[in-house]
Parts: structure tokens; sequence; C-alpha cells
């Protein structure tokens, strides 16, 4: 057992390595969230399964504070609302329980964030179609190759694993770290 708990240490230090090539990736997520922001916007974020659960960890951190004092920043987790959701995949499909939220809150300069492990979510790629068509920017947390998701957004950040774990460590590392720059740009 400690061996395999040391094997995943090691593969997540390695993991964390790689990310070190994503900075400019990253940089220029953390200048999109900004940038929106400062313009008067709002971000949007969706995924499924636990990359619902990190919608809602990025929306908090934002609304919250991540560190620092600073105001609000108006950011929605869209897989919250248990109505909405069931609604939308009962009278449409599952496929648009997002892109008709983006299409309800939606405005041109908001910025849509989807992650995903795969990039292959249905529900995300109606989603990304909905933002471009409502004139939103948009953003994927993805892995893998990215999926066909990767081509469908404005910027994407792949980490570069084909585990589904070490992905959303990924992820979480790579939006603690934005998290931190935007607060940044925004503390009093």
């Amino acid at each position: 057992m400690e061996e395999k708990i040391l094997s995943t240490l090691e593969e997540g230090l390695r993991l964390r390595e790689k990310l070190k090539e994503l900075t400019p990736r990253i940089a220029r997520a953390a200048h999109a969230l900004i940038d929106c922001l400062k313009g008067g916007g709002k971000i949007l974020i969706c995924g499924n399964g636990g990359s619902a659960a990190d919608s809602q960890h990025i929306a908090a951190e934002l609304v919250g504070r991540f560190k620092r004092e600073r105001k609000a920043l108006p950011v929605i987790a869209l897989s919250t609302d248990t109505s909405i959701l069931t609604s939308i995949a009962n009278d449409y499909s599952f496929d648009r329980v997002f892109s008709r939220q983006v299409e309800a809150l939606g405005r041109p300069g908001d910025l849509l964030i989807m992650i995903s492990t795969s990039g292959n979510s249905a529900n995300l790629l109606q989603a990304a179609m909905a933002a471009r068509e409502d004139g939103l920017g948009t953003l994927a947390f993805l892995g893998r190759d990215g999926g066909e998701l990767a081509g469908k957004v404005d910027l994407s950040i792949i980490v570069p694993s084909s585990d589904t774990a070490r992905i959303q460590e990924g992820h979480t590392v790579i939006y603690h770290i934005i998290c931190g720059l935007v607060e940044e740009a925004f503390a009093k």
C-alpha cells in the first residue's frame, strides 16, 4: 500500500513539473478573467461530475474570497440549480443544461469557462456554441488531447495526462493560480 501511495505522489509531482509548460496559457487565462471582470462582465462556469464541483469551487473563491480582502466578483456556477438543470434536461435534453443557461444569463463581454477531463461532453460543446453565438469569450480547462472542445474555444488549457484524477489535480492547481492572480488585480 505504501508503495502505491508513493507512486501516486511521484506521478503528481511529475505532472506539476509538466504544468510549468502551460505558464503562458495560464497567464492568458488570468488576463481573460481580469479583463472580463474589469470590463463589467461576469463569468459563467460549467462542468460535469467532479468538474461541476470545480465550477462551484472557482465561483466560491471569486464571489467570496481566495486569500485577500476585495470586492465580490460576479461569477456563477451553472451546475448548482437543480430545478433549472432538471427542467432543462426533462424538457429539452441533458445536452442543453448549460447552453440554455448561457442563453439566459450570458451577454457579450461575459466569459464562459468549461471544465472537462475529456473535452467531449455534449452539453459543454452545446454551451460553447451558445457562448459563441451570444458573443461570450470562452475558456476550457481540459485533459488528454483536449477533445472536440479544444477546437471550439478561444483558449484551452490542456493538462498533459490521460489519468482523470491527475487531470483534475492539475486543474485545481491551475485555477488556484488564476484565482490568486484575479484576486490580486482586485485587492484593496
